[in-house]
């Protein structure tokens, strides 16, 4: 141990002393997560005051005065659409859906026919089509109050219109409705131990052999478990860390959260932090050992770099499995590394507690995976120094 300390404390040290590096690994690390989590918000408050403003642009609204005399009721303002407005839309220069009314609106309408209403949006323009929603459930409205009048003046009771109350409760906490839009995080905090660790492994072992200054370190007396054991302890070190200043950073990016429902929902705070870091100790336990492992293979820098980019994206796709399978979590999530820490973190996000039966998947995995990689490489320095 005394001996695995003293390698253990040199590698530190040298990654540190590399301060370049360090910069340009803490700043996406630090920096990235937050500022993607502060623009998020502010197209969220961006929609929010556009639903505030509560406005509709229409054309040949004066042939329907009882159409606009219900938006009015309902508290909007109707403003006449540009002349080019599908251009406009097209262009994504203009961020409203339309709402066209023909000129026999009034016509049909007191005759029993249905009048036909566009509301006019482009797929492709997302802001406009976010509009289309409300201006829906207005025409929707118009729509079941006209049935309602219609039914009264023939003495029919309005309640035929309506047999069944329905009543929406909806069972999700406030974290977990804002898990919805701060789900990135932990996909930032599990590249964060991976960024973190993968200069200082591969600078450990395929570094130093470039350098020539690995095989002079293998014929000390020290043995090689020793060896291996306090670079890796130095290179997991390094990812917690990194991973530790990311979760850090989001503690004030939620003071900068420009949507007000968001910052309401939205709960970052040291307990997350803590869970947060607890959770990522398996994982850098096993990719640090992993990226030693693929580097010791390597006789160049440049080399264990390219033989590493397997493991980045391999990682970073993993919180993406979530989301293509609409039917939820699966068990085994929990026994594949990076996809069970993002799992784990959502549900800390959700405000929901954890089971030693999901944590302790990911811990088994995590440092079985570090203690096979480990052992490979311990043997590749024996086979080294023998040659």
């Amino acid at each position: 141990m005394k001996q695995a300390l003293i390698v253990f404390v040199k590698e530190l040290s040298d990654a540190l002393r590399d301060r370049r590096t360090l910069l340009r690994l803490l700043i996406p690390a630090v920096l990235m997560g937050p500022l993607l989590l502060t623009a998020l918000s502010g197209l969220i408050a961006s929609l929010e005051e556009r639903a505030d403003k509560r406005e509709v642009l229409v054309v040949g609204m004066d042939a329907a005065p009882t159409l606009a005399n219900y938006i009015e009721r309902q508290t909007y303002t109707m403003k006449p659409a540009p002349a080019d407005y599908e251009a406009r839309l097209r262009a994504t220069t203009l961020l409203e859906p339309v709402l066209v009314v023909p000129k026999d609106f009034e016509a049909k309408l007191r005759t029993g026919e249905a009048p036909t209403v566009e509301i006019v949006s482009d797929s492709a323009n997302q802001r406009a089509m976010a509009g289309t929603g409300p201006l829906r459930g207005l025409l929707l409205g118009f729509s079941h109050e006209r049935a309602m009048l219609n039914l009264a003046m023939r003495g029919v009771s309005t309640e035929l219109l309506e047999p069944v109350d329905v009543q929406e409760r909806d069972l999700a906490s406030a974290q977990a409705r804002a898990a919805r839009l701060t789900s990135i995080i932990p996909m930032f905090i599990i590249m964060a131990v991976l960024y973190g660790a993968l200069t200082a492994a591969l600078d450990s072992t395929a570094g130093e052999r470039e350098r020539g200054s690995l095989e002079p370190l293998l014929m000390n007396p020290a043995p090689h478990g020793a060896i291996v054991a306090g670079k890796w302890g130095a290179v997991a070190l390094l990812g917690m860390a990194v991973a530790l200043m990311s979760s850090l950073s989001f503690i004030p990016a939620q003071w900068l959260l420009k949507s007000d429902v968001l910052q309401a929902q939205f709960s970052f705070g040291g307990p997350e932090v803590l869970a947060f870091w607890l959770l990522q100790i398996p994982l850098a336990a096993g990719l640090s050992a992993l990226l030693m492992a693929l580097a010791i293979r390597s006789k160049t820098f440049k080399e264990a770099q390219a033989s590493s980019t397997l493991v980045i994206t391999a990682v970073s796709l993993m919180p993406m499995v979530s989301l293509f399978n609409p039917g939820g979590d699966a068990p085994w999530y929990l026994w594949v590394p990076g996809l069970a820490q993002n799992t784990l973190m959502l549900q800390v996000l959700k405000g929901e507690a954890l089971r030693w039966a999901q944590v302790l998947p990911g811990v088994l995995v995590g440092f079985a995976l570090a203690a096979v990689a480990l052992a490979y490489v311990a043997r590749s320095m024996r086979a080294a120094v023998a040659r």
